[in-house]
């Protein structure tokens, strides 16, 4: 109101409808559109925008309102006051994204793609939110302990591995979860997604003090850890299993990931 800014306020009234919203309104005679919530909520505004009959786009605003809200850690935005300070200035950038093909269903990631332990981690934590943050790091050290193989095929633009590996999540943004450093040389805007993959092999001790370095990134100089920028990967475990992107459980491999840079704007 101070910044004389006319806002149509619209409360979202189900699962889905900010994606519904996206997808379906009017935007003409608008400047942005504005969102009060988590990743969750992001992801939903991406693909209800990046799915538009028309094409038409708006920047988008996010206000921090969720329990990861790793996007916003990327952009500094983590105060919902210096959140809404950008948006007021007008100034916008643009944000690449992850066209992910899932058979024949096409997933727009902003945040993350996982798979494996990373996956497991986040699908549990969602029944263990009274226990807080400690979920991520209890939930953590209970899935190495089981510690399971997963063999699969994982092509990087054209190099091949085949192995069996324990998690392989690939990073838009350089935070994911509630604060964690996953891969820490992610650019919203480099048209590259990084790839953080750890084999099976090493041992559970070794997994155990790898795990809460990812807080400040340096778990990337772990040994059993390997890092991969690239602008397509694809996935093919022997077993198919689900997925995280960008924090929601979403669809299950196999998977074609190619990166669409400048795919939309954010206020920034």
């Amino acid at each position: 109101e101070s910044a004389n800014i006319d806002l149509t306020i619209i409360e979202t009234a189900f699962a889905g409808h900010a994606n519904e919203l996206a997808h379906k309104l009017d935007f003409d005679g608008y400047d942005g559109m504005i969102v009060i919530g988590g990743d969750g909520t992001m992801h939903e505004v991406v693909n209800g925008m990046l799915t538009r009959p028309d094409k038409k786009q708006l920047p988008i605003g996010l206000i921090p309102g969720g329990t990861g809200n790793s996007f916003m850690h990327d952009l500094e935005l983590m105060n919902p006051v210096d959140a809404v300070k950008a948006i007021i200035s007008g100034n916008t950038r643009q944000i690449d994204v992850a066209e992910v093909q899932i058979n024949d269903m096409i997933k727009y990631a902003f945040n993350i793609i996982g798979w494996g332990l990373v996956t497991d981690v986040g699908n549990k934590a969602e029944k263990w939110r009274w226990l807080g943050e400690a979920r991520y790091t209890l939930l953590s050290v209970f899935e190495v302990l089981k510690y399971k193989p997963r063999l699969a095929t994982l092509i990087l633009d054209n190099d091949e591995i085949i192995d069996n590996f324990t998690f392989i999540i690939g990073c838009n943004t350089m935070y994911t979860g509630k604060g964690m450093k996953m891969a820490p040389k992610a650019q919203l805007d480099d048209g590259l997604m990084d790839i953080v993959v750890v084999r099976h092999g090493p041992s559970r001790l070794k997994l155990l003090t790898m795990l809460p370095k990812v807080y400040d990134g340096t778990h990337i100089n772990s040994p059993i850890l390997e890092y991969y920028q690239v602008s397509e990967f694809s996935l093919m475990p022997e077993r198919d299993e689900i997925l995280n992107i960008d924090g929601e459980v979403l669809g299950t491999t196999p998977i074609h990931v190619k990166m669409i840079p400048g795919a939309f704007q954010v206020f920034s």
